[in-house]
């Protein structure tokens, strides 16, 4: 049986360097549930996160940018 996976975007509100964004993204890519993070240096305030909302709140992905000294909201679609 396949995990449902479903997609949310992370909007940075802080401008931060391209391997800042690669370690927040390697941060995510952590954290249980997590299958893929992708930021794009032409869009860099935003992130968008594959995950399984089973084992994971869309919630904890703020909390993990404040954890990192991010300020970061989601984006509905």
């Amino acid at each position: 049986m396949n995990a449902p996976m479903v997609d949310v975007v992370l909007h940075l509100d802080e401008e931060i360097s391209h391997d800042d964004r690669e370690k927040f993204r390697d941060t995510l890519l952590k954290m249980n549930g997590v299958m893929a993070a992708s930021s794009h240096d032409e869009k860099p305030h935003l992130i968008v996160i594959e995950y399984n909302p089973d084992i994971l709140k869309s919630s904890e992905f703020v909390d993990a940018a404040q954890a990192n000294g991010l300020h970061a909201e989601l984006v509905g679609l």
